[in-house]
């Protein structure tokens, strides 16, 4: 009897392809992005998928100011947080959280994607949010993706 031709490959850190990705998110919607840009930092588009390992690229997002919330959610989608102190709930609307920080309304949808574990905050950290077309990692040579044609 002949053997199996083939086997299945587990990625590793040494084996791994990463590449930088350029996002824009001017006109999307802000869950449909957070959802692709999660699966291109997990490297869930890539046939080498291994769960348990950073398999995933760099994605840089621009122009985060531009996103966009359908429905009331501008106003009706809170953000809530605890200081650790006793009576220490706070909350913000995403309309205050977008007045402060529009990155930082992609960053949190998109950690909320991630799994909860040490490996999501590492793959975290892959991500990098920018408001404007100006970014600091030029050198790296990004590729460009068209999100509407990305799966």
């Amino acid at each position: 009897m002949d053997t199996i031709s083939y086997k299945t490959i587990s990625a590793n850190k040494a084996t791994v392809d990463k590449q930088w990705v350029l996002v824009d998110a001017e006109g999307q919607t802000l869950g449909r992005l957070s959802s692709k840009v999660a699966k291109l930092i997990r490297g869930k588009h890539k046939p080498s998928f291994t769960p348990h390992v950073d398999c995933g690229d760099n994605v840089i997002v621009i122009n985060a100011e531009k996103i966009n919330l359908s429905g009331n959610k501008w106003n009706d989608k809170t953000y809530i947080r605890h200081t650790g102190y006793p009576g220490g709930q706070r909350s913000l609307t995403a309309t205050e959280m977008f007045g402060k920080d529009p990155a930082r309304l992609v960053e949190k949808s998109v950690k909320g994607m991630l799994p909860k574990n040490k490996l999501g905050a590492a793959l975290f950290r892959n991500l990098n949010v920018v408001v404007g077309t100006a970014h600091a990692h030029e050198a790296q040579k990004p590729t460009v993706i068209n999100l509407n044609e990305f799966k």
